[in-house]
Protein backbone atom coordinates (compact mmCIF):
# COMPACT_ATOMS: atom_id res chain seq x y z
CA UNK A 1 0.00 0.00 0.00
CA UNK A 2 1.16 3.81 -0.84
CA UNK A 3 1.30 6.07 1.73
CA UNK A 4 0.29 8.97 -1.30
CA UNK A 5 -0.90 7.82 -4.74
CA UNK A 6 1.62 8.83 -6.93
CA UNK A 7 -1.13 9.94 -10.09
CA UNK A 8 -3.90 11.26 -7.95
CA UNK A 9 -1.56 12.84 -5.46
CA UNK A 10 0.30 14.67 -8.45
CA UNK A 11 -2.65 15.96 -10.08
CA UNK A 12 -3.95 17.37 -7.16
CA UNK A 13 -0.77 18.91 -6.19
CA UNK A 14 -0.67 20.78 -9.35
CA UNK A 15 -4.02 21.94 -9.08
CA UNK A 16 -3.67 23.65 -6.08
CA UNK A 17 -0.33 25.25 -6.62
CA UNK A 18 -2.21 26.44 -10.19
CA UNK A 19 -5.03 27.66 -8.21
CA UNK A 20 -2.85 29.82 -5.50
CA UNK A 21 -0.77 31.68 -8.04
CA UNK A 22 -2.94 34.66 -9.58
CA UNK A 23 -2.01 36.23 -13.03
CA UNK A 24 0.23 39.08 -11.31
CA UNK A 25 1.91 36.49 -9.56
CA UNK A 26 2.74 35.30 -12.45
CA UNK A 27 3.78 38.46 -14.34
CA UNK A 28 0.58 37.93 -16.27
CA UNK A 29 -2.36 40.25 -17.50
CA UNK A 30 -5.57 39.24 -16.61
CA UNK A 31 -8.10 38.60 -19.59
CA UNK A 32 -11.53 36.91 -19.90
CA UNK A 33 -14.17 36.19 -17.02
CA UNK A 34 -12.54 33.43 -14.57
CA UNK A 35 -14.07 31.06 -13.18
CA UNK A 36 -11.43 29.87 -10.77
CA UNK A 37 -8.90 30.91 -9.05
CA UNK A 38 -5.87 31.03 -9.50
CA UNK A 39 -4.23 30.23 -13.09
CA UNK A 40 -5.69 28.38 -16.17
CA UNK A 41 -4.14 25.33 -17.39
CA UNK A 42 -3.15 26.84 -20.74
CA UNK A 43 -1.28 29.81 -18.94
CA UNK A 44 0.64 27.38 -16.80
CA UNK A 45 1.41 25.78 -20.06
CA UNK A 46 2.57 28.48 -21.73
CA UNK A 47 4.99 29.02 -18.29
CA UNK A 48 6.25 26.26 -18.58
CA UNK A 49 7.10 25.95 -22.15
CA UNK A 50 5.14 23.09 -22.86
CA UNK A 51 1.56 22.25 -24.88
CA UNK A 52 -1.76 22.84 -23.48
CA UNK A 53 -2.42 19.12 -23.95
CA UNK A 54 0.61 18.16 -22.58
CA UNK A 55 -0.26 20.10 -19.22
CA UNK A 56 -3.35 19.06 -19.19
CA UNK A 57 -2.78 14.90 -19.47
CA UNK A 58 0.06 15.42 -16.88
CA UNK A 59 -2.50 17.57 -14.38
CA UNK A 60 -4.82 14.96 -15.02
CA UNK A 61 -2.83 12.21 -14.33
CA UNK A 62 -2.39 10.60 -17.64
CA UNK A 63 0.99 10.81 -17.85
CA UNK A 64 3.71 7.73 -17.75
CA UNK A 65 6.87 9.65 -17.34
CA UNK A 66 7.89 13.62 -17.45
CA UNK A 67 11.46 14.73 -18.02
CA UNK A 68 13.54 16.83 -15.28
CA UNK A 69 13.62 19.75 -17.46
CA UNK A 70 9.83 19.95 -18.01
CA UNK A 71 9.47 19.32 -14.14
CA UNK A 72 12.24 21.95 -13.91
CA UNK A 73 9.64 24.23 -16.04
CA UNK A 74 7.02 23.35 -14.04
CA UNK A 75 8.40 24.11 -11.00
CA UNK A 76 9.32 28.04 -11.60
CA UNK A 77 6.03 28.44 -13.59
CA UNK A 78 4.08 27.28 -10.10
CA UNK A 79 7.19 29.39 -8.33
CA UNK A 80 7.78 26.18 -5.82
CA UNK A 81 10.22 26.10 -3.38
CA UNK A 82 12.94 23.91 -2.97
CA UNK A 83 10.77 21.60 -0.96
CA UNK A 84 8.02 21.49 -3.15
CA UNK A 85 10.28 21.22 -5.76
CA UNK A 86 11.72 17.86 -5.01
CA UNK A 87 8.03 16.77 -3.75
CA UNK A 88 7.31 16.75 -7.03
CA UNK A 89 10.10 14.92 -9.05
CA UNK A 90 9.63 12.44 -6.50
CA UNK A 91 5.79 12.76 -7.11
CA UNK A 92 6.90 12.35 -11.39
CA UNK A 93 9.28 10.18 -10.55
CA UNK A 94 8.64 6.83 -12.78
CA UNK A 95 8.08 3.75 -10.92
CA UNK A 96 11.63 2.22 -11.28
CA UNK A 97 12.90 5.04 -9.90
CA UNK A 98 10.90 4.81 -6.33
CA UNK A 99 12.67 3.86 -3.44
CA UNK A 100 10.96 0.90 -1.91
CA UNK A 101 10.50 0.34 1.42
CA UNK A 102 8.21 -2.42 1.47
CA UNK A 103 9.93 -4.05 4.96
CA UNK A 104 10.86 -1.96 8.27
CA UNK A 105 14.82 -2.03 8.64
CA UNK A 106 16.93 -0.42 11.68
CA UNK A 107 18.45 2.60 11.92
CA UNK A 108 21.65 3.27 13.49
CA UNK A 109 22.43 6.84 15.12
CA UNK A 110 26.05 8.15 13.49
CA UNK A 111 28.29 7.78 15.90
CA UNK A 112 29.85 11.21 14.75
CA UNK A 113 26.30 12.88 15.98
CA UNK A 114 26.80 10.93 19.19
CA UNK A 115 29.85 12.30 20.25
CA UNK A 116 29.23 15.99 18.68
CA UNK A 117 25.84 16.49 21.12
CA UNK A 118 27.88 14.77 23.62
CA UNK A 119 29.97 17.54 23.73
CA UNK A 120 27.08 20.35 23.38
CA UNK A 121 26.87 21.71 27.13
CA UNK A 122 24.44 24.92 26.89
CA UNK A 123 22.71 23.81 22.95
CA UNK A 124 19.83 21.25 22.75
CA UNK A 125 20.73 18.77 19.69
CA UNK A 126 19.20 15.96 18.85
CA UNK A 127 19.30 13.85 15.44
CA UNK A 128 16.01 12.77 14.07
CA UNK A 129 15.36 9.88 11.02
CA UNK A 130 13.27 8.80 8.64
CA UNK A 131 9.58 10.29 9.21
CA UNK A 132 11.22 12.18 11.79
CA UNK A 133 12.11 9.44 14.51
CA UNK A 134 13.87 10.68 17.03
CA UNK A 135 17.43 8.82 16.80
CA UNK A 136 18.86 10.69 19.98
CA UNK A 137 19.51 13.75 21.65
CA UNK A 138 21.69 15.08 24.52
CA UNK A 139 20.47 15.45 27.72
CA UNK A 140 19.42 19.15 27.31
CA UNK A 141 17.39 18.46 24.29
CA UNK A 142 15.57 15.55 26.20
CA UNK A 143 15.12 18.36 29.25
CA UNK A 144 13.79 21.28 27.02
CA UNK A 145 11.49 19.00 24.68
CA UNK A 146 10.39 15.50 26.23
CA UNK A 147 12.31 12.46 27.72
CA UNK A 148 11.73 10.13 24.22
CA UNK A 149 13.84 7.43 24.97
CA UNK A 150 11.67 6.16 28.24
CA UNK A 151 8.86 6.09 25.79
CA UNK A 152 8.06 2.67 24.23
CA UNK A 153 10.10 2.36 20.77
CA UNK A 154 7.29 2.83 18.28
CA UNK A 155 5.97 6.35 19.92
CA UNK A 156 9.74 7.72 20.04
CA UNK A 157 8.63 10.26 16.90
CA UNK A 158 8.74 13.38 16.90
CA UNK A 159 5.95 14.57 14.58
CA UNK A 160 3.57 11.59 16.36
CA UNK A 161 4.86 13.28 19.79
CA UNK A 162 3.84 16.85 18.36
CA UNK A 163 0.05 16.20 17.08
CA UNK A 164 -0.82 13.44 20.62
CA UNK A 165 0.88 15.29 23.22
CA UNK A 166 -0.49 17.76 25.33
CA UNK A 167 2.48 18.51 26.73
CA UNK A 168 4.05 19.46 23.46
CA UNK A 169 0.68 21.63 22.35
CA UNK A 170 1.31 23.95 25.63
CA UNK A 171 5.36 23.71 25.21
CA UNK A 172 5.65 25.51 21.63
CA UNK A 173 4.14 28.81 22.08
CA UNK A 174 3.10 29.18 18.45
CA UNK A 175 2.24 25.10 18.16
CA UNK A 176 -0.17 25.61 15.03
CA UNK A 177 2.42 26.26 13.19
CA UNK A 178 5.26 24.50 14.14
CA UNK A 179 2.94 21.25 14.35
CA UNK A 180 1.74 22.29 10.37
CA UNK A 181 5.43 22.48 9.17
CA UNK A 182 5.88 19.20 10.73
CA UNK A 183 3.27 17.53 8.89
CA UNK A 184 4.21 19.15 5.84
CA UNK A 185 8.26 17.63 6.38
CA UNK A 186 6.24 14.14 6.58
CA UNK A 187 4.54 14.44 3.63
CA UNK A 188 8.19 15.07 1.17
CA UNK A 189 9.27 12.11 3.23
CA UNK A 190 6.53 9.55 2.49
CA UNK A 191 6.79 11.16 -1.64
CA UNK A 192 10.34 10.09 -1.30
CA UNK A 193 9.34 6.42 0.21
CA UNK A 194 5.69 6.12 -1.39
CA UNK A 195 5.68 2.21 -0.61
CA UNK A 196 7.04 2.34 2.96
CA UNK A 197 4.86 0.76 5.50
CA UNK A 198 5.92 2.25 8.73
CA UNK A 199 5.21 6.03 7.09
CA UNK A 200 1.51 4.59 5.97
CA UNK A 201 1.36 2.91 9.51
CA UNK A 202 2.23 6.79 11.16
CA UNK A 203 0.13 8.90 8.57
CA UNK A 204 -2.61 6.18 9.81
CA UNK A 205 -2.68 6.60 13.19
CA UNK A 206 -2.47 10.30 13.38
CA UNK A 207 -5.50 10.84 10.67
CA UNK A 208 -7.47 8.51 13.35
CA UNK A 209 -6.36 10.49 15.88
CA UNK A 210 -6.09 14.03 15.39
CA UNK A 211 -8.72 16.18 13.06
CA UNK A 212 -5.87 19.06 12.72
CA UNK A 213 -3.44 16.28 11.40
CA UNK A 214 -6.37 15.33 8.89
CA UNK A 215 -6.40 19.02 7.86
CA UNK A 216 -3.07 19.70 7.94
CA UNK A 217 -2.41 16.56 5.46
CA UNK A 218 -5.00 17.48 3.17
CA UNK A 219 -3.62 20.87 2.11
CA UNK A 220 -0.52 19.29 1.08
CA UNK A 221 1.97 21.64 1.70
CA UNK A 222 5.48 20.57 2.18
CA UNK A 223 7.81 21.87 4.21
CA UNK A 224 11.94 21.46 4.51
CA UNK A 225 13.71 22.11 7.66
CA UNK A 226 16.72 24.49 7.45
CA UNK A 227 16.81 27.16 10.02
CA UNK A 228 14.28 29.26 12.22
CA UNK A 229 13.49 30.45 15.45
CA UNK A 230 11.01 29.25 17.83
CA UNK A 231 9.23 30.15 21.42
CA UNK A 232 8.85 28.09 24.17
CA UNK A 233 6.82 28.05 27.52
CA UNK A 234 8.86 25.36 29.68
CA UNK A 235 6.97 24.63 32.48
CA UNK A 236 10.53 24.84 34.73
CA UNK A 237 12.28 27.84 33.33
CA UNK A 238 9.36 29.75 31.69
CA UNK A 239 9.70 31.39 28.21
CA UNK A 240 12.61 30.70 26.11
CA UNK A 241 13.50 32.12 22.88
CA UNK A 242 15.36 29.23 20.76
CA UNK A 243 17.16 29.93 17.07
CA UNK A 244 17.61 26.24 15.38
CA UNK A 245 19.69 24.59 12.49
CA UNK A 246 19.55 21.68 10.64
CA UNK A 247 22.55 19.64 9.46
CA UNK A 248 21.84 16.86 7.09
CA UNK A 249 24.48 13.90 7.17
CA UNK A 250 26.56 13.62 4.40
CA UNK A 251 27.04 10.00 4.79
CA UNK A 252 23.31 9.39 5.49
CA UNK A 253 20.79 11.44 4.02
CA UNK A 254 18.14 10.38 6.36
CA UNK A 255 19.59 11.31 9.08
CA UNK A 256 19.32 15.41 10.47
CA UNK A 257 21.47 16.91 13.56
CA UNK A 258 19.43 20.10 14.83
CA UNK A 259 21.31 22.25 17.42
CA UNK A 260 19.15 24.99 19.32
CA UNK A 261 20.79 28.05 20.71
CA UNK A 262 19.75 30.86 22.73
CA UNK A 263 18.93 33.70 21.14
CA UNK A 264 19.41 36.40 24.12
CA UNK A 265 21.37 36.02 27.60
CA UNK A 266 18.31 35.45 29.24
CA UNK A 267 17.15 32.43 27.23
CA UNK A 268 20.84 31.58 28.01
CA UNK A 269 21.12 31.29 31.72
CA UNK A 270 17.56 29.78 31.10
CA UNK A 271 18.90 26.98 29.23
CA UNK A 272 21.50 26.44 31.80
CA UNK A 273 19.40 26.79 34.51
CA UNK A 274 17.50 23.60 32.93
CA UNK A 275 20.49 21.51 32.13
CA UNK A 276 21.79 21.95 36.25
CA UNK A 277 17.84 21.13 36.61
CA UNK A 278 18.30 17.54 34.64
CA UNK A 279 21.07 16.69 35.73
CA UNK A 280 19.29 15.94 39.05
CA UNK A 281 17.05 14.29 37.74
CA UNK A 282 16.77 10.38 36.96
CA UNK A 283 16.25 10.50 33.43
CA UNK A 284 17.96 9.25 30.43
CA UNK A 285 21.50 10.25 30.26
CA UNK A 286 23.23 11.53 27.29
CA UNK A 287 20.08 11.25 25.31
CA UNK A 288 19.79 7.42 25.56
CA UNK A 289 18.78 4.99 29.14
CA UNK A 290 21.36 2.51 30.22
CA UNK A 291 19.15 -0.12 28.56
CA UNK A 292 18.88 1.72 24.62
CA UNK A 293 22.68 3.03 25.10
CA UNK A 294 24.60 0.15 23.07
CA UNK A 295 21.39 -0.42 20.11
CA UNK A 296 20.42 3.26 19.66
CA UNK A 297 17.90 1.77 16.59
CA UNK A 298 14.93 2.85 15.36
CA UNK A 299 12.91 1.56 11.90
CA UNK A 300 14.65 3.26 9.23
Amino acid sequence: MEVVDRQSELSEFLRLKRASLSPADAGLESWGHRRVAGLRREEVAGLAGVSADYYRRLEQGRLSSVSESVLSSLASALHLDHAETEYLFNLARPQNGWRKESAVKQQLIRPEFRRLMDGMVDQPAFVLGRRMEFLGGNRLALALLADFPSMPIGEQNMVRWMILDPKARALYEEWETVAAEMVGVLRGDAARFPEDVATAALVGELAMKSEEFRFWWADRKVHERTSGSKGFSHPVVGHLEIDYEAFNSAADANQILFIYTARDLASLEKLRLLSSWSAKEPASHNGLKPSLRNRAQRPV
